[in-house]
């Protein structure tokens, strides 16, 4: 069990954290130290050079240690649901790294550092449930990306860069105050439930729902322009490169995001 849980939190040693080592189905050994009162990253983990995956969600971890950049092994790295305000520098440094999720945190954009789109075989981002208004320009080089997790943070619009992103093909962005841009150049009311997916991740039925509901919105703003009174309200539709908007067809359950859950079995 762990020790010293008082005050201070629980203390991780390295026999601590050696033990709670597993083994995944897929060969790679995973560390699991989640929910168990740690306030402090564990400094004697980066003397684990075997580890492929950190699981140090639900904790009460403020500060991650600047040279976590050293934990050179890391292809997953779980941090959800701590309370994180900064993000260090070194983290660009884990360039083997393909899951990071750092939602329910307490980040700003200011605390996101531009090394973050060093991370060029990051395939799932979840920056989810933070305080967020932007992000930081040089993510445009995450050329893996796959999804990305920015639902309930402060975002009045999606960032530019992932229009570059080409292997992107899901964006959570509910619950922030999005706003359409309207024919005059003003902001319409702010819009809260936005997630994109890749057309390719729609079955037929849900893809041609989606395209049916474009085409009617399209409609209706050609209807209001040629004066034909329609009901829909005058808004520009956005529109993203291979990125539909399924809001009344697919949902996104967001424990998907802030928690991938990965059978294992113990090292013998």
């Amino acid at each position: 069990m762990p020790k010293g849980k008082g005050a201070k939190g629980t203390k991780i040693t390295l026999k601590i954290a050696k033990k709670a080592i597993r083994m995944t189905p897929d060969g790679r050994r995973r560390l699991i130290l989640s929910n168990m009162g740690i306030t402090i990253f564990p400094k004697c983990l980066l003397k684990l050079s075997n580890v492929d995956e950190l699981d140090l969600s639900r904790n009460l971890i403020q500060r991650l240690p600047d040279n976590i950049g050293n934990f050179s092994s890391l292809r997953w790295l779980d941090l959800h649901s701590n309370k994180l305000e900064s993000v260090p520098e070194s983290i660009g440094n884990l360039v083997g790294l393909t899951h990071l999720n750092l939602s329910n945190n307490c980040l700003t954009s200011s605390s996101l550092p531009s090394t973050l789109g060093f991370l060029a075989s990051l395939r799932s981002l979840n920056l989810g449930m933070n305080r967020l208004d932007s992000l930081p320009p040089t993510m445009v080089a995450l050329h893996s990306l796959e999804e990305l997790g920015l639902f309930d943070n402060l975002f009045i619009q999606l960032p530019e860069f992932v229009k570059a992103l080409r292997n992107l093909t899901k964006v959570n962005m509910k619950q922030n105050p999005l706003s359409y841009a309207q024919g005059d150049g003003e902001k319409s009311e702010p819009e809260e439930d936005v997630y994109l997916v890749h057309e390719s991740s729609l079955c037929r039925t849900c893809l041609k729902r989606c395209k049916e509901q474009t085409e009617r919105l399209t409609r209706g703003r050609i209807g209001r322009d040629g004066g034909g009174g329609d009901m829909f309200e005058d808004k520009r539709i956005r529109t993203y490169p291979g990125l539909m908007v399924p809001n009344s067809v697919a949902t996104a359950n967001q424990d998907v995001w802030r928690v991938r859950k990965v059978e294992h079995k113990s090292i013998k």
